[in-house]
């Protein structure tokens, strides 16, 4: 599992290792040895599934503390743009946004942090995306 922070403080994108095969691929979205190694949650609060079709914009979504989440967020079918944006007002990149790419194909996943808002854009024609 390669887990590399992005230009955000504390957004971090997550790449596990894929195995494919003739019936399809596996891959492990979560270790709490790799995740408690870099410093990310090791608990999750929730998990939340959203299935949209092309097109459907979700978010952004915040939560205010002191309910404010972190997610660990991708994509188990299809493809979506994914948006990241800081609105914590003390942080060195507050106002700022960073997107990536999450698709089914090359499974990556975002950490976003607490005192984020986050969305996505669903670009292909359905995607099932994963949450917690």
């Amino acid at each position: 599992m390669k887990i590399s922070p992005l230009p955000l403080n504390g957004l971090v994108l997550i790449e596990p290792r894929v195995f494919r095969d003739a019936r399809g691929h596996f891959f492990e979205g979560f270790s709490e040895i790799e995740f408690g190694r870099v410093g990310l949650p090791l608990r999750f609060v929730q998990d939340n599934v959203s299935r949209s079709c092309r097109g459907t914009v979700r978010g952004l979504h915040f939560q205010k503390p002191p309910h404010a989440q972190g997610k660990l967020v991708f994509v188990l079918e299809g493809t979506v743009f994914d948006v990241a944006v800081d609105l914590r007002k003390d942080s060195p990149t507050f106002g700022r946004w960073h997107g990536e790419t999450l698709s089914s194909d090359t499974p990556r996943a975002l950490y976003i942090p607490p005192g984020f808002a986050h969305g996505f854009c669903v670009t292909s024609e359905t995607a099932v995306f994963f949450y917690k």
